[in-house]
């Protein structure tokens, strides 16, 4: 059995390699025969031709502003993630196949028109046999043995070309592609995810926080490809007409979301790095839901306090302290000069300030507003030797997400210069981390 299951994904990968060089061969003879577009849209629009790996290393460019040239993570911000949703039949096949059981064992009710579909998942409203009403989010067939033979023959592909151009190399291209690829795993393994939503629960719990939730997860409807968590019910963060019925301050809404958040960078292995509107609710109740942990950041211990150091710098404006804290973040080889960092610093952080409270509303408009923000950071580094970690990137991205909803929500707030908001860990606090630690561990 095994063996012939050995058998099936080698020629399921012949034939993935098959359709990736035949997709490849289309855009060379297009490009022949005239039609030319920039090469950055025409990498992007190849990849979401391509499917589900390409799609979220499409992504993964858009979010690494430290690693690829600033055009293509432009480019990349209008990088799809939206797939023709497959026939139920399939979704049953999986969810069956994972919980080795019929449907109706585990479920009521299974709305069979998906709530939203993505290239690696897809999500379908349902109700337990238990009477709970859940979503499930449900792996596409085959899509980490797609993953896996894409991402093999990236990393050789990559190989084989750092070996022809040695020289131009600026960092190690199969490097990124295993970071790419230990990225990628995460994201297809809801055991991971479901690990996530509990941590974030516990820490919840841990530090008494009663108003902000994330799903609760059932084990026993739950499994590597299938994830059944309980349903919310509320409006994005950023509906502001319809907060109203839910909140009565939208204002002070946003600040317990914000303060939740800050909060678990001290107390959470991991912190929630997609925090887009969709992934940010006021549930009918009142409370913020958080959803959606399927990408997440590690802040490093050695760089916490010097994260902590740069966030703080943005809100004081000591141009000096934040140069300071750039360099111990990222990673450098050379000297850096911290005076005329500082100076080139204060000339971004002027424009940081100048901001349309309406590109939040629109989505495609903020994130190339707050993608621009990241790249002139970014530039400024990689001019004077540093170049950031992925997750500092993450991390710092979510801050700006919040800058943009304080400009809808909560216009006469700052988002570094307000008592209300609880950003920055003291000794203290670092104290109370290591007794959050052990409550959960």
């Amino acid at each position: 059995m095994n063996r012939y299951a050995t058998f099936g994904n080698a020629l399921k990968g012949i034939v993935r390699i098959g359709e990736t060089s035949a997709v490849l061969a289309t855009t060379g003879l297009s490009w022949l025969r005239g039609n030319r577009p920039p090469t950055p849209r025409l990498v992007r629009q190849t990849f979401e031709r391509l499917g589900a790996t390409y799609v979220k290393l499409g992504q993964f460019v858009a979010s690494s502003p430290s690693l690829f040239p600033p055009e293509y993570v432009n480019e990349f911000q209008y990088c799809l993630d939206k797939t023709q949703a497959l026939p139920f039949k399939y979704i049953r096949q999986v969810i069956e196949q994972e919980l080795k059981q019929p449907l109706d064992k585990v479920f009521a009710t299974i709305d069979e028109t998906p709530l939203a579909s993505a290239s690696i998942a897809q999500v379908h409203a349902a109700t337990l046999i238990t009477g709970e009403s859940v979503v499930i989010k449900v792996q596409k067939p085959d899509v980490k043995n797609i993953l896996l033979t894409d991402l093999n023959f990236i990393y050789w592909a990559t190989r084989i070309f750092e070996r022809l151009f040695p020289k131009i190399k600026f960092a190690s291209l199969s490097a990124i592609v295993s970071e790419i690829q230990e990225c990628m795993m995460e994201e297809v393994d809801f055991y991971k995810e479901a690990e996530n939503i509990k941590q974030f629960n516990e820490f919840l719990k841990a530090t008494n926080n009663p108003l902000a939730i994330a799903p609760q997860v059932y084990p026993q409807a739950s499994s590597l490809r299938v994830l059944t968590m309980e349903r919310f019910y509320g409006v994005p963060l950023t509906d502001l007409e319809t907060i109203k019925r839910y909140a009565k301050d939208p204002a002070n809404t946003l600040i317990n979301a914000m303060n939740t958040w800050f909060s678990s960078l001290m107390f959470c292995e991991s912190f929630h790095a997609d925090l887009h509107a969709g992934n940010l609710m006021v549930l009918t109740d009142g409370r913020i839901g958080f959803i959606d942990f399927g990408i997440v950041g590690r802040v490093k211990p050695d760089t916490w306090s010097a994260t902590m150091a740069f966030m703080e710098s943005i809100g004081t404006g000591d141009f000096e302290k934040m140069a300071d804290s750039m360099m111990k973040i990222g990673m450098t080889s050379q000297k850096v000069n911290t005076t005329d960092l500082a100076k080139d610093l204060e000339v971004i952080y002027q424009a940081f300030t100048v901001v349309d409270p309406t590109s939040v509303l629109n989505g495609a408009v903020n994130d190339n507003e707050i993608n621009q923000l990241m790249l002139e950071i970014v530039a400024v580094g990689e001019k004077h030797g540093i170049r950031f970690p992925r997750a500092f990137a993450l991390l710092f991205k979510q801050i700006l997400y919040f800058d943009r909803y304080i400009k809808i929500l909560a216009p006469d707030m700052e988002l570094f210069n307000d008592d209300r908001l609880q950003m920055f860990g003291s000794l203290e606090d670092l104290s109370q981390q290591k007794t959050v630690h052990r409550v959960l561990h």
